[in-house]
């Protein structure tokens, strides 16, 4: 009879194990799921598109250029885009990429304390908005989180005391594959350094990390060496302040204002006592982010999507914190009914995080909006497709914002690419190689209107751009051509010029600075003061 009980004892409890982690998983994909064609691509999905169906041998070509550090998710998503060359499916990695990490965030609360716990910590994951927003992109850092969590995971036996043979290969492993993904994943190292730190682990698992760490560090170097190389892709990232610092917490903790947030907070702290919960979470929640934004005060690195794995550690603090408030006030009810109440605790802790859930869905709906990204390349292209017409010239400033039109080429199908002198796949780059400055002006010279695809703060401001040839195509502009209508979308601006009249004098400086271009062949200096701009600020 014992044994009996005893059995149906661990199928209950088995199944509140299956049921903690599978629940949050399908949550998050539901979310993931909603609004996922959103109407249009914003700059970096279109790289991740455009270089996704590129060939293998193209791609390898174009990462001795620029993103080596994205080599690994532009491969898989080459074999993902072979099914089907489109913006739902570019984001499904992502989604289920989420959904990996809210499971094994449960998985985590479930290993750690008990299955309520990962059944909070995993739900309070899924809704938070943050995860939201980067389970619909179409790059890689909803996979990177998945990677952590599972190493995380796999770190578990380890802290416990109870390592089985050979597990610092596969911990190694998963995270040197993840490490591959996005190289400042050797962040969680430390975390996990400090995990086993706290957990007090015999000297056999410290050889076996170390042995892992090992590994990691063999695989990843090679890529920190070439991504050294091509470090002016991030010289768009600026010293984090206390406000970048404010703005992560609220981010991590279920949303940005009001009483949730308060309420995640204090559960947090009180989370802190929970023991292993918190030797696992506290950590990989506080040192990536810390570690990075104390270097970015020497060399700009820091940026929030960077360290997106650190947010497994939030729901697992505040689960332990709600768990540690009902064991108290569990303790103060008789003894018959602490049973019945632990299903009604579980109960009240699904129903309150469904409640923040709630809370934070205009946010949620807000993200779903086009208009939520940088810039939404599908809405100009369709202004280009209806306004543009047949023969127009179009010049791209920088030459980066081709993107539009390679990413949504019917839009620019009447256009005339008059600076384009060989595509991006054949000249192992992004966005092509452009025409010397003396072709580009013979080519303008009878056009009576030309389109122009900008960063919209040069065509606002008086910063010039970073490249020369760039600065050729801006001088020829303001000087022969007349601004007339545009259409502005974020970072990008579609703007029609009609040439000046005869009888029109140019702008002194715009006079000025293509004197000097024709002086120079094409390849001045920036005017004192003035500020190069970089190619795409938001990459990699």
């Amino acid at each position: 009879m014992e044994i009996e009980d005893a059995g149906r004892a661990n199928r209950r409890w088995v199944r509140a194990e299956i049921v903690a982690v599978a629940v949050p998983a399908a949550v998050i994909l539901a979310i993931g799921l909603w609004g996922l064609d959103r109407g249009g691509m914003w700059g970096d999905e279109s790289v991740t598109f455009l270089v996704g169906r590129r060939t293998v041998p193209q791609i390898w070509q174009l990462l001795h250029g620029m993103d080596a550090v994205h080599g690994l998710y532009y491969l898989f998503m080459h074999l993902v885009l072979t099914v089907h060359p489109g913006e739902v499916v570019l984001r499904l990695p992502s989604v289920c990429g989420a959904a990996a990490t809210a499971g094994l965030v449960a998985a985590l609360g479930v290993r750690l304390a008990r299955p309520r716990v990962g059944l909070w910590a995993g739900l309070l994951y899924a809704v938070t908005p943050l995860t939201g927003h980067y389970a619909q992109e179409g790059r890689s850092y909803a996979i990177v989180a998945a990677g952590v969590a599972g190493a995380t995971l796999l770190l578990v036996p380890a802290v416990e005391g109870r390592p089985r043979r050979g597990w610092w290969w596969r911990y190694g492993g998963l995270l040197a594959v993840t490490c591959l993904l996005h190289e400042l994943v050797v962040l969680a190292l430390c975390a996990h350094a400090v995990t086993l730190l706290l957990a007090r682990v015999p000297r056999r698992v410290w050889l076996d990390w170390v042995r892992a760490a090992g590994l990691v560090g063999v695989v990843v170097l090679p890529l920190v060496w070439v991504s050294q190389r091509q470090s002016g892709q991030v010289a768009w990232l600026v010293v984090p302040g206390w406000d970048k610092a404010e703005a992560l917490v609220r981010d991590f903790a279920t949303g940005p204002t009001g009483a949730v947030f308060w309420v995640c907070v204090l559960l947090m702290v009180v989370g802190l006592g929970a023991g292993r919960p918190a030797v696992v979470a506290f950590p990989l929640l506080v040192l990536p982010p810390v570690i990075l934004m104390t270097v970015s005060q020497y060399r700009p690195l820091y940026h929030e999507r960077y360290v997106l794995y650190a947010l497994a550690g939030a729901p697992l603090l505040t689960a332990a914190g709600l768990d540690r408030v009902a064991v108290a006030l569990g303790h103060l009810r008789p003894l018959g009914s602490r049973r019945r109440y632990g299903r009604y605790v579980t109960l009240t802790g699904v129903v309150t995080v469904g409640l923040a859930f709630v809370q934070c869905l205009p946010l949620y709906r807000q993200d779903r909006s086009p208009a939520h990204r940088p810039e939404n390349l599908a809405a100009v292209a369709a202004v280009a497709a209806r306004d543009i017409r047949p023969g127009d010239p179009v010049l791209y400033l920088p030459s980066t914002w081709r993107l539009a039109a390679l990413t949504y080429p019917k839009g620019f199908s009447q256009a005339r690419d008059v600076a384009l002198r060989e595509s991006g796949p054949r000249s192992g780059t992004l966005s092509g190689r452009e025409s010397a400055p003396g072709e580009l002006r013979r080519k303008l010279l009878g056009a009576d209107r030309v389109w122009v695809v900008a960063d919209s703060r040069l065509l606002r401001s008086r910063l010039r751009p970073g490249n020369p040839a760039d600065r050729v195509k801006l001088a020829l502009v303001e000087e022969q051509f007349t601004a007339r209508e545009k259409y502005v979308s974020g970072r990008v601006t579609l703007r029609l010029y009609v040439r000046r009249p005869a009888q029109t004098t140019a702008s002194p400086s715009a006079v000025a600075l293509a004197a000097t271009v024709r002086r120079t062949g094409g390849s001045p200096c920036p005017p004192p003061g003035c500020e190069g701009l970089p190619g795409l600020p938001s990459r990699p």
